[in-house]
């Protein structure tokens, strides 16, 4: 494999432990300059963990850092940043009750005397804002902002230090269709500039799009390294779970019972002006498709009781029953795994056993009020064991989890309580290919044990491998119904971007 002439950044046999965890065991990579090296794995092979420390949010163990062949030990994110080294977290890291210049130059205020030069920072925004193609004045309070948007600033927060390394940790894993193009032209931009860019992303055909050269990393070790005209999505999926994935999306026949859940003329908050009516049969999966925007979560959220409907009626079985809160969603037999689990899903300060218990505290709690504690145990030993949770105990806190068992977690909580409706927003966002086909496998299963499942996908591919059915929604309408045998692309578009109503049997 060739070594690019002008070496910007070499990593040489980083190791980390956490409590005994190893997370990364001599890995080693380099990125030259102007070049995009990306670093793909399943959750838990370390990538997250080394980007850290390139960034120098956390230090390692052993191992070196050489930038320009200086050798260097960041010790805070500060240092890293005045080395020209910045990661662009793949969750958010801004400040929703500042506007979107306050952002991008926070910590790093121009002004005189103690006192903030607002007009320089506006002007400077400008500047990077149009790079990243977000047409918003800096003065937006970010918290108006989609998330999509949000991490648009994050990206020109980034760019406004003028980094020479350039770390983006799934960047597109909020962004849509519109936005990630965008993010690939400043990407092309940045690489012409000079910038070196290392690139994780779990959407291998980004990998294949972007990469000049590919490093994989597997259980926190180096698997192997491919250049541009070895890479393909077979390939990496060798190196990344060390086999073939043949079957990817787990699927077997079942045969849907009766309705488990049926919504009449239902109207959500978000879009007041139409109603929305449809059936989910126990032992099916239902996918919602459609573009950012189409109310998909909106709709999600109502069920579970987030969003009071303002009309309409919720069906359970045979019962109209009054959804006007969570709780009274648990009640009902419904549970709902969130869009964003860091924020809503796990608490990250929290055990694993805490975290699967938290759904069913009053469901298990004392006579007299007080915890339960071996129910707790109970439901945490019997959930790590189904859901395959990675971790030496389930006395291990979430936040040192990654990615895809923080979302089993998630799933794990809900499913302790035996919920009879399972909605799931973007169930494998941010999930490796071996995660992935893992969730898959729990749908079906799901499924067969005469479950329905309802899930939001952003990813077409998922939609049309995982539904029975596929509701497609625009602009808060359900413009039509496709059936397993007329799920494609070219059918999902044509509703996702439609206009007129179409009427929808439930």
């Amino acid at each position: 494999m060739s070594t690019p002439v002008t070496l910007r950044l070499q990593v040489r046999n980083i190791c980390k432990s956490f409590l005994g965890v190893r997370a990364l065991h001599n890995v080693s990579l380099h990125v030259g300059e102007g070049e995009v090296l990306s670093v793909v794995g399943e959750n838990g092979a370390g990538k997250s963990t080394l980007m850290k420390i390139l960034a120098g949010v956390q230090s390692q163990d052993s191992g070196e850092i050489l930038l320009d062949a200086n050798r260097l030990q960041f010790r805070s994110v500060s240092e890293a940043l005045d080395h020209g080294i910045a990661l662009i977290h793949q969750e958010l890291n801004l400040a929703d009750n500042l506007n979107i210049g306050a952002n991008i130059f926070l910590g790093r205020e121009p002004g005189r005397r103690g006192f903030v030069n607002d007009a320089a920072i506006y002007e400077c925004s400008e500047h990077y804002l149009q790079k990243v193609g977000l047409n918003h004045s800096p003065k937006t309070l970010l918290g108006h902002l989609t998330p999509g948007r949000q991490q648009l600033v994050e990206i020109a927060k980034a760019l406004s230090i003028d980094a020479r390394v350039l770390i983006m940790d799934e960047p597109t894993s909020s962004l849509s269709a519109g936005e990630s193009e965008r993010l690939f032209e400043v990407i092309h931009d940045l690489r012409t500039d000079g910038v070196s860019i290392l690139y994780i992303s779990h959407r291998l055909a980004e990998v294949e799009a972007l990469s000049d050269r590919v490093t994989v990393l597997r259980d926190g070790e180096n698997a192997g390294d491919l250049d541009r005209s070895d890479v393909s999505h077979d390939s990496l999926v060798r190196l990344m779970v060390g086999r073939d994935v043949s079957r990817f999306y787990s699927r077997q026949p079942h045969e849907p019972g009766d309705a488990a859940i049926a919504v009449r003329d239902l109207v959500t908050s978000t879009w007041p002006e139409h109603e929305l009516s449809f059936a989910i049969r126990t032992g099916e999966i239902v996918g919602i498709a459609g573009l950012v925007g189409a109310g998909r979560t909106e709709l999600l959220q109502t069920l579970f009781g987030v969003d009071c409907p303002i009309a309409g009626q919720i069906m359970i079985g045979d019962n109209v029953v009054s959804v006007d809160s969570p709780t009274a969603a648990i009640q009902a037999g419904i549970a709902l795994v969130p869009e964003d689990r860091k924020q809503q899903g796990v608490i990250l300060e929290m055990a694993i056993r805490e975290n699967i218990g938290l759904a069913g505290l009053r469901q298990n709690a004392h006579a007299a009020g007080f915890l339960n504690f071996p129910a707790e145990t109970v439901d945490s030993d019997a959930m790590m064991k189904k859901m395959n949770i990675k971790a030496p105990n389930d006395r291990q806190l979430a936040g040192t989890l990654s990615g895809g068992n923080q979302q089993k977690v998630v799933l794990a909580k809900w499913l302790a309580l035996q919920p009879r409706i399972l909605l799931l927003d973007e169930p494998t966002r941010g999930i490796d290919v071996g995660a992935k086909q893992e969730i898959y496998e729990l749908m079906d299963a799901l499924a067969a044990e005469g479950m329905a499942v309802l899930f939001v996908s952003s990813e077409m591919e998922e939609i049309i491998g995982m539904s029975d059915r596929a509701i497609v929604m625009h602009e808060g309408r359900i413009t039509g119904e496709l059936s397993r045998e007329e799920l494609t692309e070219q059918a999902v578009m044509q509703l996702a971007t439609r206009t007129a109503e179409a009427t929808v049997g439930a």
